[in-house]
């Protein structure tokens, strides 16, 4: 079996490889390129596994005129930057000790210790320069299936890394088959050591979190994790069964090359977000969306709070929440809130008001502007001040 695409046949790609071939070195491609390749998803990394030191790579790509960059040497990965294209390059290696977070890791020459120290089959899988696949655990069923599995016992494999278990569920929601299900062993794996997130940063755990939330359809995974006492872990007292008809609703209104907001995703989740590690930003926005889930503000005024992305976000989370369809043209009236301006300012009010008297009298105008879904010009609403 052969792998294909744009990214095989970069110069910049296949002349590193060639370098490291011809300096009598082993030199495959690995992970998420192959796996992508093979299920026709693009493809964006591209990693090279060798039985090359991080030493003599460097030395190799230097003297082939590229730039390594010491990005994980203590773990055995050099950036190699290529004709403007960055390659992790990484050094066969087999754990040596593992403690939950990070590995001590040692070289190895052999592939097969390398394919046994990765997380699922389907990321096990390795190709050579032209192409050619070579699956030293016998990961292709599993992938061709769509079928995420650990590689070797699944309790062993979160012990070494506890943010598997998030990676688990982000894999089965992008890669998997939802007809087939989730493998049942990962599953009993992951509840039974979800205790070990408590561990895992903050950082890690949001970061994972964020891609799992922007997979196409994140709803299955985000209940099984919920079924397994995951999510618990991640956001305490949150409940999926909003998600899903979020998904559909996106489906059905969104232009399905725009890519998945992941704030709006999580705002229907509700829980404690303590264990995240949102931006000022995105804790603010976040903020914005779950006080829009208990509004009655209309689409417009949505617009005209949030602004016409965030808003959108606000009309579609609501309407999941509330198992009602938005109105059918609530794209247009997020937008006309979103152009629209106050009539009134505070010149219009002084002198004859100042201080305290002038914001109360503004914030009266405006909700009274809200209520009539921002239609009242500036002359009825001065009417009678």
């Amino acid at each position: 079996m052969k792998v294909a695409g744009d990214w095989l046949g970069h110069p910049g790609t296949q002349a590193l490889m060639q370098a490291l071939e011809s300096a009598g070195h082993k030199a495959l491609f690995v992970g998420g390129c192959i796996r992508n390749a093979l299920l026709r998803e693009p493809v964006s990394d591209v990693d090279i596994s060798t039985d090359a030191t991080p030493e003599t790579v460097s030395a190799i790509a230097e003297a082939a005129g590229f730039k390594p960059v010491p990005t994980g040497i203590d773990h055995g990965t050099v950036t190699v930057v290529a004709d403007g294209k960055p390659h992790e390059v990484t050094t066969f290696r087999r754990d040596v000790e593992t403690d939950g977070r990070r590995a001590v890791v040692a070289f190895s020459d052999k592939i097969e210790e390398d394919a046994q120290r990765r997380d699922f089959t389907m990321n096990a899988l390795y190709a050579d320069r032209h192409g050619t696949v070579i699956d030293p655990l016998g990961g292709l069923p599993d992938l061709h299936a769509r079928h995420v599995r650990f590689v070797g016992d699944a309790e062993t494999r979160i012990r070494e890394d506890y943010l598997r278990i998030l990676r688990f569920f982000r894999f089965h929601a992008a890669y998997g088959d939802p007809e087939g299900g989730i493998d049942p062993d990962g599953l009993a794996a992951c509840a039974a050591l979800a205790e070990g997130l408590d561990g895992i940063s903050r950082e890690r755990i949001t970061a994972e979190l964020r891609k799992l939330l922007t997979a196409r359809d994140p709803a299955p995974a985000v209940a099984a994790m919920s079924h397994a006492g995951v999510l618990a872990y991640v956001l305490t007292d949150a409940d999926p069964r909003v998600l899903a008809p979020l998904v559909h609703f996106e489906a059905g209104h969104l232009d399905a090359d725009q890519p998945p907001r992941w704030l709006r995703r999580l705002s229907v989740l509700g829980g404690d977000t303590d264990q995240l590690r949102l931006s000022k930003a995105e804790g603010r926005d976040l903020a914005a969306l779950r006080t829009a889930l208990g509004s009655t503000d209309t689409a417009a005024a949505l617009g005209w709070k949030l602004g016409e992305t965030l808003g959108s976000d606000a009309v579609l989370a609501r309407a999941a929440s509330f198992g009602t369809h938005p109105l059918q043209d609530w794209e247009a009236e997020v937008h006309r809130g979103a152009k629209a301006r106050f009539p009134v300012t505070a010149a219009d009010l002084m002198p004859a008001l100042q201080g305290e008297a002038l914001g109360a009298r503004l914030k009266a105008l405006e909700a009274r502007w809200l209520a009539s879904d921002l239609t009242l010009s500036r002359d009825a609403l001065l009417k009678g001040t």
